[in-house]
């Protein structure tokens, strides 16, 4: 019987990958969810045996049936009757096989689907607990393969050792027990011997062969991840025309793999021929011997079938040991990634006892003395001070590179503030601190303080669902109603009414079937939703025409009544009506006061709006 072999693709990775663990510490990592259902697990096994004990029981019937064919004189009745009796009994052997096989796929399905749901589940909101550093640096159709072959790896994983592994051992041995009690250990010696050959052989060859198999995966997941990345890019690659230059990058990766799959299956091949010849050469020896015994009137017809019944029921477990080793070891180092990946440890981790952030009515935040590096030898930030008093608003202007977003990555605390170096979790001594309502934000839980920040920021990413689902996404429990007067705030519920189906219209990918302003106003609309204490707009009209602007502005300056409002902007003209106006240039704050004051200081804000007030009059 020809087999094949699957090809896994390896994750790819912004950092080198760890290495990897034991197959042993994997089997001990998967055990406690399986545990959960340590009934199921007796029940299966109890089941196990039984479907072997029927199995094993019916070369013995059929041994039986054959002896009682020899018609002796006088004898003509018996023999109507025995095998009948004996075909009926063979046929329930089989049929219980049969049963005690589905029953033990039944009961134990539970377990194994609960166990990979919960695993997949976990490691889900783990990946979504990660810093956005990790998610920068991820390519996703690497990951999400990672994830795929993970889940698939415990039921292989499952599958393999309950329902093969196990029976086997089982059957060989019951079937060794039976030939060495019934004819002479000589049997028993050479099917033993068979088996730890092939069992030598196998894994000897799989070893070697793990390094091309490796190519292959490593070539298959370059040719998806450049897949997955072309098409998620499709508009830049329409803009230069480079669909041939993506079509050769693509087929680089297709005809390393090719090479890379032809290695693995020539050696397959040599696997296969080397399993078939040692379980062949146990087959002629146990027939060999069992003839002679026939020839000698040591053994009768019916012992001869037996034999030959015992060595084709082994015959297929054994011929399939290959693949079942190579699964199981594939199945551990998927499953192995897939830990890897919810062993990764958060940068920005909540405190030990963390609480959650206390907003009672209004509430301040405050940076004090904030430096920040996304890598040692750029720093950022170079300690940023300022405080937004509760209810106010606070605009920062500057040129691009200031660090003006980075304020607000920070306040969400998609990062820590300090040293990209510094312990998970912390920041650096000197990094500086946060705070909200008077609250460290890394003492308090980071659920607490994202659920009191709302923001519209500059590129509007949407999902790939409808208009309703993607306002609603603000506030999850919100109804249509509220949806709607969201969507009349942010200036577009005419907009959405004008399409064929409304606020069931379909964004598509990323939100790439609306325009760059219905994109921004879709996120006005899902913050006004939120209605969260504080507020972030990072160039949240920056998609938008004049007219549009000077309405949604209106809008938000009446969302931002009573609450606490960071505005990033690069159009001074929005920001007129701030509180207070922040001038950011190298990471540092050079200016700050009202627009009057900085005008009338004749610096560097001056001078941008001088700059910007020419470029419209122009």
């Amino acid at each position: 019987m020809r087999r094949s072999d699957r090809s896994f693709d390896m994750p790819v990775s912004g950092e080198p990958a760890p290495g990897p663990r034991s197959d042993w510490r994997t089997l001990a990592r998967l055990l406690p969810y399986l545990w959960r259902y340590k009934w199921r697990v007796a029940a299966a096994l109890v089941l196990v045996i039984g479907a072997k004990l029927a199995n094993v029981g019916v070369p013995m019937l059929l041994k039986n049936l054959v002896d009682a064919m020899t018609v002796k004189p006088g004898g003509a009745a018996a023999a109507l009757v025995v095998p009948v009796a004996l075909l009926l009994a063979y046929g329930l052997l089989r049929l219980m096989t049969s049963v005690f096989t589905e029953l033990r796929e039944l009961v134990f399905a539970k377990a194994t689907q609960g166990a990979s749901r919960q695993i997949a589940l976990q490691t889900f909101e783990h990946l979504h607990a990660l810093s956005l550093r990790f998610h920068l640096e991820r390519q996703t159709g690497g990951m999400t393969r990672d994830i795929e072959r993970g889940v698939r790896g415990i039921e292989s994983l499952v599958s393999f050792s309950l329902y093969s592994i196990v029976p086997t051992l089982i059957e060989v041995a019951l079937v060794l027990t039976i030939l060495a009690l019934k004819f002479d250990a000589g049997y028993a010696w050479i099917t033993g011997g068979a088996l730890l050959l092939y069992i030598a052989f196998t894994v000897a060859v799989t070893e070697w062969r793990t390094k091309f198999r490796r190519q292959a995966n490593e070539a298959d997941s370059s040719a998806h991840a450049k897949a997955i990345d072309s098409l998620l890019n499709y508009e830049t690659v329409k803009y230069f025309n480079n669909e041939a230059f993506e079509a050769r990058r693509y087929d680089e990766s297709l005809e390393s793999l090719r090479r890379a799959r032809l290695k693995s299956q020539s050696t397959l091949s040599m696997l296969n021929a080397g399993q078939q010849l040692i379980i062949a050469a146990g087959l002629v020896a146990m027939l060999w011997r069992a003839t002679q015994g026939v020839a000698d009137g040591r053994m009768t017809l019916g012992d001869l079938v037996m034999v030959n019944a015992f060595m084709i029921q082994l015959y297929i477990p054994l011929n399939f040991l290959g693949v079942i080793y190579r699964e199981i070891k594939q199945s551990l180092t998927d499953l192995d990634k897939m830990f890897t990946l919810m062993d990764r440890q958060r940068e920005v981790a909540d405190a030990s006892g963390a609480e959650p952030l206390r907003t009672n009515g209004p509430v301040d935040v405050r940076f004090e003395d904030v430096r920040f590096a996304y890598e040692p030898q750029r720093p950022i930030l170079r300690g940023v001070s300022f405080e937004i008093p509760a209810g106010k608003t606070v605009a920062v202007v500057g040129p691009s590179g200031a660090g003006k977003s980075t304020l607000a990555r920070l306040l969400y605390r998609f990062y820590d503030v300090g040293e990209p170096d510094a312990a998970p979790g912390q920041g650096v001594p000197d990094g500086g601190r946060i705070l909200i309502a008077r609250q460290d934000i890394r003492d308090v839980t980071q659920d607490s303080v994202r659920r009191a920040i709302g923001i519209v920021p500059q590129d509007t990413v949407l999902f790939n669902d409808t208009v309703a689902y993607n306002i609603r996404y603000g506030r999850p429990a919100a109804s249509d109603a509220e949806v709607e007067q969201a969507a009349r705030g942010a200036h577009i519920h005419d907009f959405i009414m004008s399409t064929p189906r409304g606020y069931q219209t379909m964004v598509g990918e990323r939100g790439l079937k609306l325009s760059g302003g219905e994109k921004q106003r879709v996120a006005i609309a899902r913050t006004l939703l939120k209605d969260p204490p504080v507020l972030i707009f990072d160039e949240a009209t920056s998609a938008l025409d004049s007219a549009n602007e000077r309405a949604i502005q209106a809008e938000l300056r009446s969302a931002a009544k009573g609450k606490t409002v960071l505005v990033i902007a690069h159009r001074l003209s929005t920001v007129v009506d701030a509180h207070e106006i922040l001038v950011m240039e190298g990471g540092r704050i050079v200016e700050q006061g009202t627009h009057p004051a900085l005008l009338a200081a004749g610096g560097r804000y001056a001078r941008m709006w001088a700059l910007q007030q020419s470029g419209d009059a122009a």
